[in-house]
């Protein structure tokens, strides 16, 4: 035992013991995990400017308030169309020699997570209003402003991106508003936030505890989808919950010749795949394609608007919608 009277020998072999025991019980696992793990096969590398644009993102502390995962209950189904797996986050890797891997999956949602943000608010244009000030689009949020990410301009050069803002949220500056290529990359990033859908034949995990609510109406049978949820969900963002929109950037809905029009087709065509015809407002994406909008739920959404804001537009039916959804997707095939 003279081991326990000589400090070195005894520090010594402690000190083997605990290596070994670190190499055995953590490094050998965790080099066995990453050769069996792997980025989904649909997943895509970020590109030199989503990069840059994670950095900012790091930077600016977003972490603290989004996350980026989806848990396997039923309350997070409205972040994405299935819960997180492993692979989701084997695409990353260190951000340089002293800094280790940034999953920035998070641990608070004083903001909303952004697995998926990509797919649920893919407009540019939105994401850069927002970025400036959430106010101008979201009147209750709290989250702050990002002004130093943009510059004033009187003579915008050919390639700046403008950004259409308000000019009460100018606070008495002159000139526009143009997105540094901070903001730009950034924009990228967010916009990369995609959840990839899992192979062909893999099982996707189930969401726990669901929650199961029938609205029932007057004649005792459930009720039809309900056109405000899924316009709050998806539209009122951009078009605001009074239909107005933002001037400049997001067209009205309260008056619209569209909203309240008989061209079905191109009111579907519209939710459907976007629109771009206006060169004044921003624009639109494809987002009942990206949210996979069914016929019942666009009928919904139209009946709603028409029926909002002082719209008198006539309510359409499911059946209606589904002829003029086959009649518009075809007309994009010729």
């Amino acid at each position: 035992m003279s081991a326990f009277d000589n400090h070195k020998k005894l520090f010594g072999t402690a000190f083997i013991f605990f290596a070994a025991l670190t190499i055995w019980v953590a490094v050998i696992p965790a080099l066995n995990n990453q050769k069996n793990n792997a980025p989904l096969p649909g997943a895509k590398p970020l590109t030199e400017a989503e990069r840059k644009g994670k950095d900012i993102y790091i930077a600016n502390g977003c972490v603290a308030c989004h996350t980026q995962q989806v848990r396997n209950i039923d309350m997070d189904k409205m972040w994405g169309e299935r819960p997180g797996v492993a692979a989701d986050y084997a695409g990353n890797h260190r951000l340089d020699f002293l800094r280790n891997t940034a999953t920035l999956m998070g641990t608070e949602r004083t903001g909303p997570d952004l697995t998926n943000i990509g797919n649920r608010q893919p407009s540019s244009d939105w994401q850069l209003v927002h970025l400036f000030n959430p106010r101008t689009v979201v009147k209750e949020s709290i989250m702050p402003a990002y002004p130093w990410l943009f510059t004033y301009k009187d003579k915008p050069a050919k390639n700046d991106v403008i950004v259409n803002v308000p000019d009460e949220f100018k606070k008495g500056k002159t000139g526009k508003v143009v997105a540094t290529r901070d903001a730009l990359n950034l924009v990228a990033y967010l916009q990369s936030l995609k959840q990839v859908s899992l192979p062909d034949g893999t099982p996707s995990p189930e969401f726990l505890y669901k929650r199961s609510i029938t609205k029932v109406g007057d004649s005792g049978k459930p009720a039809g989808m309900d056109g405000q949820a899924l316009y709050t969900g998806n539209c009122q963002s951009c078009h605001q919950s009074n239909g107005e929109g933002l001037a400049g950037a997001f067209p009205p809905l309260k008056g619209s010749k569209i909203v309240d029009g008989d061209d079905l087709n191109m009111y579907v065509g519209i939710i459907m795949h976007g629109y771009d015809a206006r060169a004044e407002y921003g624009v639109m994406p494809a987002i009942g394609t990206t949210m996979k909008f069914t016929e019942n739920e666009i009928a919904a959404i139209i009946n709603y608007e028409r029926s909002s804001w002082g719209n008198n537009g006539k309510q359409v039916t499911p059946e209606e919608v589904k002829k003029a959804l086959d009649s518009v997707n075809t007309s994009l095939k010729k």
